[in-house]
């Protein structure tokens, strides 16, 4: 008989298998937050990111409906997906199918890098001058703009799962609108679905092709509201910034990936917090 899983742990092993244990076990997940591969050619150590169209897609609804099975009419699942800049299709192509499973409650941009002049920003005394901030891969085609943002979709069952905006609130540039509104009684306002969270430099993330940074999935759990959340998981756990998140806020997790080198990463990094 195999070993049952055990929450704060990360295993070597493809997603749909765990994912079928942890139904078997009545394990239940409040958040799901993960990236998966994109399809665009990365250089994984154990993972073919090549494959058909079709075929990747066909993966990634399998993986939807199995993510379902394990999570309540109030669990969300946080999908952080790009695309590539001869290729933006395919974090829609993905939505699409996730579309057949779940709701689509809420669509957050994920911006990497921005740049802001002061002229278009206006009169606001924190902002001196123009400011370009966050890392950009360059693009070598006259065709292609940077790619400067990725999604987040926020999956949910009925779209009805309430959520604590205020957990990732932002203060007030013009102080004059507290109180104005109704629901503006203190300086803090909700940040709404654009996040500016810049990725680590290659240099931090040699170890992986694809790291998002612990921020990602923290505003995340903050957001779904850490203390409706039991359990997280992360199929797709690699170095480990989902469970890095979870610990930080003494939440349960369980995570899954194919390759032991990155999960050796993710159980290193967790054991030295």
């Amino acid at each position: 008989m195999s070993a049952q899983l055990k929450e704060n742990n990360i295993y070597i092993m493809d997603c749909i298998k765990g994912i079928k244990k942890m139904k078997k076990q009545s394990l239940l997940a409040d958040v799901i937050v993960t990236s998966p591969p994109y399809n665009i050619g990365k250089e994984y150590n154990q993972y073919d990111d090549q494959k058909p169209r079709e075929t990747y897609l066909n993966w990634m609804e399998s993986i939807a409906e199995k993510c379902s099975e394990i999570m309540t009419d109030h669990s969300s699942f946080f999908l952080n997906v790009g695309g590539k800049p001869s290729d933006m299709w395919i974090p829609l192509d993905i939505a699409q199918r996730f579309r057949k499973i779940f709701v689509l409650q809420n669509m957050i941009h994920w911006i990497k890098s921005i740049s802001i002049t002061k002229e278009t920003v206006g009169n606001y005394p924190n902002i001196a001058g123009d400011i370009s901030v966050g890392h950009y891969k360059p693009v070598n085609s006259n065709r292609y703009m940077n790619s400067c943002h990725e999604h987040i979709f926020h999956f949910t069952k009925n779209g009805d799962v309430e959520l604590d905006k205020f957990a990732i609130g932002v203060p007030y540039q013009d102080k004059s609108n507290i109180g104005r509104w109704k629901g503006a009684i203190k300086d803090l306002r909700p940040r709404g679905n654009t996040w500016f969270i810049p990725y680590e430099t290659i240099q931090k993330s040699r170890s992986h092709p694809t790291v998002f940074p612990v921020e990602l999935p923290e505003m995340c759990i903050k957001l779904h509201g850490v203390k409706k959340i039991k359990l997280a998981m992360d199929p797709f756990m690699g170095v480990g910034s989902t469970a890095i998140a979870c610990k930080k806020y003494n939440i349960d997790f369980i995570g899954f990936d194919i390759d032991k080198s990155y999960v050796e990463i993710a159980r290193k990094m967790l054991s030295e917090l």
